[in-house]
Order: structure tokens, then C-alpha cells, then sequence
């Protein structure tokens, strides 16, 4: 008997935790502390919001350089989707009051990470982080998704036809819309629709030399948008 209460209790505690956790289902608390601590932007600050998943707090783990000494926030959080993005896009860009935001997002939704969704859906989502971001006074930044011929945590989903695919749905809102497009997929794409090892040891995870690739690409694109802003 002694047991099977220890049992029940256990049960209801972790019933418990899941319910918790599933109501923070973007990771709205992720960044709490770290925007709470951030001084608020100088008048003469050019500060750049990086949104994003894996690839983008990825940037600041394996190349930190590129972020020291410049108006830069990360806020990448792994694994995540546009649906989660978006949930989280006021607190964690638009209240950071930046003059520009990169916004690298979409693999994980082609690859099932929330459930499924459409290209179509992945892009209003996209398509609705921009308009957020105009509508506050923000420069956007949308990238291309990179490259990947195939995910290894779900194999089979063929993210080498999706990506070009949803990279041309991005592209077109770009040149519609009058928002900056920055074409990573161009540059680092292989003849399979992939990255090669040397940037991507995973095919999916920029490497150094990945992110040094990106790089200037990055600073171009933010010259365009702050220079014109």
C-alpha cells in the first residue's frame, strides 16, 4: 500500500511538471532573466537582434568573436520552430528595442519538430514576424534557410527539395515586400542540395568555417538595413 501511494504521488508530480512545461510551450522563460538585464539601447546604438534556433545561438557558442564588442543580441533557441518564434518574437526582439533583426528560421518546421506544418504556414509565420518587426520601427532581415540534405534526428524528409522550395517562398515576399533577403543557401549549398562537412559536421550545425562564411554575409546585409533606416 505504502507503495503504490509513494506511486500515485510520483505520478501526480510528474503530471505536474508536464502540465507546467507544456504551458511554456515557445520557452517564453529562456531569455527572462537575460532581457531583464539588458540595459536599454543607446540613442546612437545600432542593436541587431538575431532570432532564431539551433544555428543561431549555435553562432555564439562556436564563433563568440563575431559578437564581442558589437550592439549584438542572440536569441536562438534550439529546436525551435516559427510558431515558437513568433509566440516569443514581442518579449525577446521587439521589447529589446533593436534598429534591425536577422531572422533564421524554417528547417526545424520542415523537419516535424512542433508537428506538422506546410510551407505555406512556415511562411505566414515568417511573413508575420516581418510585419511585427516594421510595424515597431525594426529593419528585417529574412534569411534563407541553409542548406540540409537530410536531418539526421528524422531521416527521410527530404529537407534538400523543401528547403530550395520554402528559400523561393521567402525570396519572392522579400522582393514583394521590399525586405532585405540574405542568401546564405546560394553560398554554402552543395551539388546534393547539402553542406559539406567542412561546415557542417552533422549536415545541419554550422562549423567555424561555416559561421566564417556567414559572417560577412551577415554584416552586408545589416550595412543595407541600418544605412537605410
Amino acid at each position: 500500500m505504502k507503495f503504490l501511494k509513494f506511486l500515485s504521488v510520483l505520478i501526480l508530480v510528474f503530471s505536474m511538471t508536464q502540465i507546467v512545461n507544456a504551458q511554456d510551450w515557445a520557452d517564453l522563460g529562456h531569455f527572462k532573466d537575460a532581457n531583464a538585464s539588458l540595459a536599454p539601447a543607446a540613442d546612437n546604438e545600432d542593436r541587431v537582434v538575431f532570432m532564431g534556433n539551433s544555428i543561431t545561438i549555435g553562432w555564439l557558442n562556436t564563433q563568440p568573436d563575431f559578437f564581442k564588442g558589437k550592439p549584438y543580441v542572440n536569441r536562438g533557441i534550439s529546436g525551435q520552430t516559427t510558431p515558437q518564434m513568433l509566440l516569443r518574437f514581442r518579449q525577446d526582439v521587439i521589447d529589446l528595442k533593436p534598429k534591425a533583426v536577422i531572422i533564421l528560421a524554417g528547417t526545424n518546421d520542415i523537419a516535424g519538430n512542433t508537428g506538422p506544418m506546410t510551407l505555406t504556414q512556415i511562411m505566414d509565420n515568417l511573413k508575420s514576424m516581418a510585419e511585427l518587426a516594421r510595424a515597431n520601427n525594426i529593419a528585417v532581415v529574412l534569411c534563407s534557410v541553409l542548406p540540409a540534405e537530410d536531418y539526421p534526428w528524422r531521416p527521410g524528409l527530404k529537407p534538400n527539395e523543401k528547403i530550395p522550395a520554402l528559400n523561393a517562398l521567402i525570396k519572392n515576399y522579400c522582393d514583394n515586400s521590399g525586405t532585405a533577403y540574405l542568401d546564405y543557401f546560394s553560398a554554402m549549398t552543395n551539388s546534393r542540395n547539402g553542406l559539406d562537412e567542412e561546415l557542417a559536421h552533422d549536415g545541419v550545425h554550422p562549423t567555424k568555417k561555416g559561421y566564417e562564411m556567414m559572417a560577412p554575409m551577415a554584416e552586408d546585409a545589416l550595412k543595407k538595413v541600418l544605412g537605410s533606416h
